[in-house]
């Protein structure tokens, strides 16, 4: 699961069924019958088949730029979320959507307080290149206050989106409890 094709693979599954099953994560935070929690930032869901649990929570600020000036852009839910799928043996893989397709073979840049990663993408989604990494971060977002998520889309526009941390701990502990 570790290596960047394994993940790739996983996570086209993964956000179809994500999609597939949610419609869209901010409406399914907002009318789910699978969400089971909720703190401060973040929400819990939990679903059965498969048997997955995330933790996903919308931006708190989002700034697009395009030639340095701030432009209004329509995107799609941009969406920060960790999930666990006990029988795919995931435990804890980061993901983000930006609500747009990413411009082709750039990255994701991550910064929660003085540290910095890098998330590779595909269409729409973006996630760390190995289970290390994705240890790393959630680690890191566990001490933070906020991450903050540049990107640019296929379009040429630069974007912003700041995440508050506040519950993610909570959260992403209650998430992985529900699925062990």
């Amino acid at each position: 699961m570790g290596t960047p094709n394994a993940r790739k693979f996983f996570m086209c599954i993964a956000a179809g069924a994500l999609l597939a099953g949610s419609a869209g994560m901010t409406v399914a935070q907002e009318e789910s019958t699978n969400q089971v929690a909720a703190k401060t930032a973040w929400s819990i869901f939990e679903d059965s088949d498969p048997r997955e649990c995330w933790a996903v929570s919308s931006p708190t600020e989002t700034v697009n730029t395009k030639d340095g000036r701030v432009v209004a852009v329509r995107r799609s839910d941009i969406l920060l979320m960790t999930f666990y799928r006990p029988d795919a043996e995931v435990s804890g893989q980061l993901t983000f959507t930006g609500g747009y397709p990413f411009a082709g073979g750039s990255t994701v840049t991550l910064e929660i307080g003085d540290q910095e990663f890098e998330l590779f993408t595909e269409g729409e989604w973006a996630w760390p290149a190995s289970t290390a990494e994705d240890s790393k971060i959630i680690a890191a977002m566990k001490r933070g206050t906020d991450a903050v998520l540049t990107a640019r889309s296929s379009r040429g526009t630069q974007t912003k989106d700041t995440f508050s941390l506040l519950g993610f701990t909570a959260a992403v502990e209650e998430a992985e409890q529900r699925c062990q």
